[in-house]
């Protein structure tokens, strides 16, 4: 069963090397993610740092909409459209800053926010074909 998503939750696309590398452990979420068990953003900086990684966070704030209350099922949609926009820009984290609920006309819907993060070795955040060619070597390692 997956974790439950709640703020502060931290998100991770599933690369056995990194997770293992950085001593993280996580349960399968959704389409190759997954929610690092017992890890705040500050205390993954933390576990990075100390193995020699560099975590950076994402100033824009990305958000996505789902209709539903606050469920399991709402908040999974809202992150799968987030997931989207996370994979477009290939970085490999998320951090969960935002969840609410709110109704249009007396039909709910849920929004969730989160800020992007990257995880990888170097002091400077790698250019996105960097990025994205670190992605694709991971994903060929895992088949």
């Amino acid at each position: 069963m997956p974790s439950s998503i709640q703020i502060g939750s931290i998100l991770i696309k599933e690369q056995p090397f990194m997770s293992e590398r950085l001593g993280l452990e996580s349960d399968s979420y959704s389409q190759n993610w997954s929610v690092v068990r017992a890890v705040n953003g500050f205390s993954l900086d933390r576990k990075v740092r100390a193995a020699g990684w560099n975590s950076f966070f994402m100033a824009p704030e990305v958000q996505a909409s789902a209709f539903g209350s606050i469920r399991a099922g709402s908040l999974r949609a809202a992150l799968q459209r987030i997931f989207s926009k996370v994979r477009a820009e290939d970085f490999n984290c998320l951090e969960v800053t935002g969840i609410s609920a709110r109704d249009l006309l007396g039909i709910p819907y849920v929004v969730v926010s989160a800020h992007s993060r990257h995880i990888q070795k170097g002091f400077s955040l790698n250019h996105p074909h960097a990025r994205r060619a670190a992605q694709s070597a991971a994903e060929w390692a895992k088949t």
